[in-house]
């Protein structure tokens, strides 16, 4: 709305300078001119000055208090895009870390009830790395 008013006043601001004449020729007709002729006289031009009443105006106010609004929503909508996006770029990073420690081999366990070192078989660590591997095609692009 601002943008309009200015472009209006731009628009405008030559017609606010420029000097208006009335003339009538022989046949008596009147003119107007920005130049002046035999037997012209100037002419006062004011602008026009718009009032709204209270509806318009309330009416303009609900209008910029809901794009106001639906921008705030869109800002908000955006950050927890980054933050979803960012949790999913940080997991993709765990999974593929976890895909690189087991591909370089090595010998894997965890512990039982006891506390006792369970090694994990071939086929585990195998499975392992397939599961991470398929993580990874479905959740990281």
């Amino acid at each position: 709305m601002r943008i309009a008013v200015l472009i209006v006043s731009v628009l405008l601001a030559p017609l606010a300078v420029a000097d208006i004449y009335r003339w009538v020729d022989p046949g008596g007709n009147v003119h107007f001119s920005a130049k002046p002729q035999p037997g012209a006289e100037p002419v006062e031009v004011r602008p026009q000055v718009i009032d709204r009443d209270d509806a318009t105006r309330e009416r303009q106010a609900r209008t910029e208090r809901f794009f106001e609004a639906r921008r705030e929503e869109q800002e908000a909508a955006n950050v927890a895009a980054s933050a979803r996006q960012a949790q999913r770029e940080r997991e993709c990073q765990q999974l593929q870390n976890r895909l690189s420690r087991l591909s370089h081999g090595g010998r894997y366990f965890s512990a039982d009830a006891k506390g006792e070192r369970v090694y994990y078989s071939d086929e585990e660590i195998g499975a392992a790395r397939r599961q991470l591997a398929s993580r990874i095609s479905q959740n990281c692009s």
